[in-house]
């Protein structure tokens, strides 16, 4: 899942939210240098994304995508997914998108040291470009594929995958839907079961 997916799934903890924000910058058991909370939002983020590319309706819709992405098909569907959160969002949260999309923003500019030195060069760029927020418009989608490409050096040709999501709109929304239900459940029990592990370790 992509950053909207994940700080959703954070259960509205701001630690546990940067965790999940920073989870991919952070390697092997470095996420031990961080305050519980942090370190469950990143042992929750790996959770989630060892489920996410694990199960066969993410796996169905890698396959409605072209072959020419590769191993970039991955990273295609968690920015799909994220269209579809912020496009549907009044279905999963009585906080307006807007709303919520700004606190976060808030979130970051509170611990803003704590982030490693990859997300402290991307987060301005997201606030400024109020991401979150604009996932839920396919030209905010088609601008995150161009980006992603850029940073791929043009090797992904991530930027011509809007063409696969509008070719097969439907049918990507009804995999979002119903990955997320079962996505939402699973990351509930795990969120438990981390903390459970970690106040052990305490």
């Amino acid at each position: 899942m992509n950053y909207l997916a994940h700080i959703y799934l954070s259960n509205n903890n701001k630690s546990i939210q940067i965790g999940n924000f920073i989870a991919d910058s952070v390697k092997g058991r470095r996420y031990e240098e961080y305050p519980k909370g942090i370190k469950i939002g990143i042992l929750l983020h790996r959770q989630i994304d060892w489920f996410t590319d694990n199960n066969d309706i993410v796996k169905k819709s890698k396959r409605r995508l072209d072959g020419r992405y590769g191993h970039y098909k991955g990273i295609i569907i968690d920015i799909f997914y994220d269209h579809f959160l912020a496009k549907n969002w009044n279905d999963y949260s009585d906080i307006p998108l807007s709303e919520f999309s700004q606190e976060f923003y808030m979130n970051l500019k509170d611990n803003f040291d704590v982030l490693p030195e990859k997300m402290q060069k991307i987060t301005p760029y997201i606030m400024e470009g109020d991401w979150l927020t604009n996932y839920a418009k396919l030209e905010g989608i088609r601008r995150v594929l161009i980006g992603m490409n850029k940073r791929t050096h043009e090797i992904s040709q991530m930027h011509l995958a809007i063409h696969d999501l509008e070719l097969h709109y439907k049918e990507f929304e009804q995999d979002f839907t119903s990955f997320f239900k079962i996505l939402c459940d699973f990351s509930a029990q795990k969120l438990i079961e981390i903390q459970n592990k970690l106040n052990k370790e305490i």
